[in-house]
């Protein structure tokens, strides 16, 4: 799969060019000074992994998995801004809809925050795999939790071809329009 590619160049773009995929510069700051309640985000430490629960379920929707994940932990954290979603044992991860690069999110305590991933985002079924598990990880440092593909309502084997799947949202139902959003993403066009 070329998502590693394509995961790559995105973050490549970012960190050359300080303009996220929104068009915001990593450089411009707001000059007012920050709420005195708010703890700024680099005093915050990413999530350990113990701290986490992270979980995927069957959505209902052909190819499409719900993702969550929950800080058990009393202080807000941080975690990887995308879901890092890894298919069986293919190469590379799920593409994030829409790109981003290596931005993380705020994970309050006793909070979960949403996702959704479809498996297959382009059509040619003659390229379409079959996996008997998918890993999830809240941080790309983490080992992930891997789901079978019998556990995800998925007997015969999760089917993939070009993953795509949304950043961590406060709602399901934000995931859900999200992915929504994102028909035809992960589609390389040459």
């Amino acid at each position: 799969m070329p998502t590693r590619t394509v995961l790559a160049a995105a973050a490549l773009l970012v960190s050359a060019t300080g303009v996220s995929a929104t068009g915001a510069s990593a450089a411009s700051a707001d000059p007012r000074p920050a709420h005195p309640a708010a703890a700024p985000a680099a005093a915050l430490k990413q999530c350990a992994e113990n701290a986490l629960t992270v979980r995927a379920a069957a959505s209902g929707k052909d190819h499409v998995l719900r993702l969550s994940v929950k800080n058990h932990s009393s202080h807000a954290c941080l975690v990887g801004h995308v879901p890092l979603v890894n298919y069986g044992d293919l190469d590379g991860a799920a593409v994030p809809f829409p790109l981003s690069g290596s931005a993380t999110y705020k994970l309050d305590a006793g909070k979960t925050a949403h996702a959704a991933v479809r498996s297959v985002s382009a059509s040619g079924d003659s390229d379409v795999r079959s996996v008997d598990y998918v890993v999830v990880a809240a941080n790309p440092e983490h080992h992930g939790q891997k789901f079978t593909a019998a556990a995800l309502a998925e007997p015969g084997g999760l089917r993939v071809w070009s993953p795509v799947t949304t950043l961590w949202q406060p709602t399901r139902e934000m995931a859900d329009e999200v992915l929504a959003e994102s028909v035809g993403a992960g589609v390389l066009k040459v």
